[in-house]
């Protein structure tokens, strides 16, 4: 584990940065000296953000549809363009699901892969050649709970968040030896609007909340654990309530005995 004492004048990428764990994350970085790229589709809602971050003038707002590879590509060269380097690319964007496998269309199974997974292996794709010149950076990847439980209701969100945890397992170990790091992180249920936003079988917002994620961590407490973790250059970092890392653990020394649980779970 590469530990970094500090970010006081790192250069760190996050996308998804207009609401939820991304602002978050936002936050807690330039509350420790970093310098923020912002990225989200919405320029105003990333500006939005931007003043209110510590030092707003060290920081920079670049919007971009992370499924679009022309628009990521182009966004890349404007981070390198205002900041000349990025020290840590924290792969935060999602889209989450409530709804039924029997209930889910294919198109929905794909737009969930598409934000989940394939925008985020693009990106990596696109600016690990510079982190692998440098010899220096870590890649983060917000995977989730989901992602290592797999329960009612999120199957095309759980495989998608279990798909980005393989792939960025495989990334660490070929790039092991070049000086870049990589992290996943794996929230539980945080208050952030993830569940009001999730997809329907149809692929609309759900547009309400659910119990879980209103009676979930805070987002400023999570984003400080997390950042703590990674500065530590921790690689699997799990933030969530008790039930959820139980659940991590249980997975791992009994998968039946999780089947049983998670059968008997009351998910929504």
């Amino acid at each position: 584990m590469a530990k970094l004492d500090d970010l006081k004048g790192k250069v760190v990428w996050i996308t998804g940065a207009s609401s939820g764990l991304g602002k978050a994350l936002a936050q807690e970085c330039a509350l420790q000296g970093a310098q923020v790229v912002l990225t989200a589709r919405r320029f105003e809602e990333l500006e939005n953000v931007r003043v209110g971050l510590l030092n707003p003038d060290q920081h920079v707002s670049i919007p971009a549809d992370i499924t679009d590879e022309g628009q990521v590509r182009h966004a890349y060269e404007k981070v390198l363009e205002c900041k000349s380097r990025i020290d840590w690319l924290v792969n935060n964007a999602g889209l989450s699901q409530r709804a039924l496998i029997a209930d889910t269309t294919m198109q929905t199974e794909r737009a969930i892969m598409e934000v989940d997974y394939f925008s985020q292996v693009f990106l990596t794709k696109t600016v690990l050649p510079a982190f692998l010149k440098q010899k220096s950076g870590r890649i983060v990847f917000v995977s989730s709970v989901a992602g290592l439980l797999g329960t009612q209701y999120r199957a095309s969100y759980s495989a998608a968040k279990a798909a980005i945890h393989m792939w960025a397992n495989s990334l660490r170990a070929e790039v092991a030896d070049d000086g870049v790091n990589v992290s996943v992180i794996f929230p539980g249920f945080v208050k952030t609007n993830v569940s009001i936003n999730a997809l329907n079988g149809e692929g609309k917002a759900q547009g309400y909340d659910n119990e879980a994620t209103a009676n979930g961590l805070e987002a400023d407490e999570f984003a400080q654990m997390t950042v703590k973790a990674l500065l530590k250059g921790e690689e699997y970092i799990v933030v969530g309530g008790r039930k959820e890392v139980l659940g991590t653990w249980v997975s791992r020394l009994s998968p039946s005995m999780l089947y049983k649980m998670i059968r008997k779970a009351q998910v929504k």
